[in-house]
């Protein structure tokens, strides 16, 4: 069996014990490789001591919350394992939460397990699409997609998840510019945030790779979208 024939393997985190198993026997009879935690801190242990194509994430759990998991997971595990959140909170709010401290989709309880297998699907093929560690550069401004550090001119830089996720869309793209739909898509999937979402953390964004230093990389287009390229 070569590597591209090995069953994708996922890791359930979802302490209701009736969701669990159904989630769990319906995922493995679709030929996934299933591992399971019923708390959060057994879960972030096995998220981090292994390799998994997905984790899907029930947000309320004992001993660590699905939010308080996915933050460390991100930023001290330094792990970019797509994630698919559960929970029964239907709110804006709670999914921008979510997808902010590095989610990569959201379900809401209850759900069609068919619509949480093609979800899973879904945010694989994306990784999949960025899998291969590189170190991305645009002038001084560098990214080493493996290790997620980023720095510009020698100085390490502090980017949340979501602002991680935008840079490496425009600085892969550079110097082509880039539609906000095609950068929400990206980093949102089909969970369109309202109108500010996206400036606010383009801001940040800019905050950070361009204020401290003399000339700014990331432009605005107007009517047209983003570009990282250096200012003539």
């Amino acid at each position: 069996m070569t590597d591209t024939d090995k069953p994708q393997r996922l890791l359930l985190i979802e302490d209701h014990r009736d969701i669990a198993e159904m989630v769990y026997a319906y995922l493995e009879r679709r030929g996934f490789e299933m591992d399971f935690a019923g708390d959060g801190i057994t879960g972030l242990h096995l998220a981090v001591t292994n390799e998994y194509d997905a984790i899907i994430l029930d947000l309320m759990l004992p001993g660590m919350d699905g939010l308080k998991l996915c933050e460390k997971l991100r930023e001290e595990a330094h792990k970019d394992t797509p994630v698919l959140m559960l929970t029964a909170r239907d709110t804006l709010e709670d999914k921008l939460a979510g997808l902010d401290i590095g989610a990569d989709d959201y379900l809401v309880k209850p759900f069609e397990i068919r619509e949480l297998e093609a979800r899973v699907r879904a945010i694989i093929r994306r990784q999949q699409g960025m899998v291969s560690p590189e170190t991305l550069e645009v002038e001084d401004l560098k990214f080493d997609t493996g290790t997620l550090e980023v720095s510009r001119s020698g100085q390490q830089l502090h980017l949340s998840p979501t602002c991680m996720k935008i840079l490496r869309i425009l600085m892969s793209a550079s110097p082509r510019v880039v539609s906000r739909s095609e950068i929400e898509r990206q980093v949102w999937g089909d969970i369109l945030p309202d109108s500010d979402t996206l400036r606010s953390h383009l801001y940040n964004l800019r905050q950070t790779i361009d204020k401290p230093f003399e000339k700014p990389l990331l432009h605005t287009m107007q009517g047209s979208g983003y570009r990282l390229v250096k200012s003539e």
